[in-house]
C-alpha cells in the first residue's frame, strides 16, 4: 500500500526555523513530482513548493520564496522542505502529495492536476 508520511512539524516561534521530511513507501519517488501544499483554517489551500523528478527543476510560491527550500534524496525515498523565517501567516497544515510529471513543476504546483498520492498531513503552528 502507498504511503507518503511527513513528519518535523510542531510549535515554533516567528523567525524560526522547521523541517519537514516526507517519506514514502511502496512508491519510487523518483518517478514523480512531489508538491508541499499546505492548508491554514478558512483559507484556500496553497502550492508551497515542487520539485520536478526529471530535472530537478523547482517551484517556489511567492508567499515563500527565498525562506523554504526543497530538496529529495533519492536514496532514501525523502523530500525535505527546509523552511527558514517563518511567519505566523506560515501556521497550516503541511501535505506532502506525489504526481507523475506531466507538465511543468509550476504548473503542477499551481493546482492544475489532481495529485495521485497524498500525506496525512503535518502540523505548523508559528506563535510568539
Amino acid at each position: 500500500q502507498v504511503q507518503l508520511v511527513e513528519s518535523g512539524g510542531g510549535l515554533v516561534q516567528p523567525g524560526g526555523s522547521l523541517r519537514l521530511s516526507c517519506a514514502a513507501s511502496d512508491l519510487t519517488l523518483d518517478y514523480y513530482a512531489i508538491g508541499w501544499i499546505r492548508q491554514a483554517p478558512g483559507k484556500e489551500r496553497e502550492g508551497v513548493s515542487c520539485i520536478s523528478s526529471i530535472d530537478g527543476s523547482l517551484y517556489y510560491a511567492d508567499s515563500v520564496k527565498g525562506r523554504f527550500t526543497i530538496s529529495r534524496d533519492n536514496t532514501k525515498n525523502t523530500v525535505y522542505l527546509q523552511m527558514n523565517s517563518l511567519k505566523l501567516e506560515d501556521t497550516a497544515v503541511y501535505y506532502c502529495a506525489a504526481l507523475p510529471e506531466v507538465d511543468t513543476v509550476a504548473t503542477m504546483c499551481r493546482g492544475a492536476y489532481e495529485y495521485a498520492y497524498w500525506g496525512q498531513g503535518t502540523q505548523v503552528t508559528v506563535s510568539s
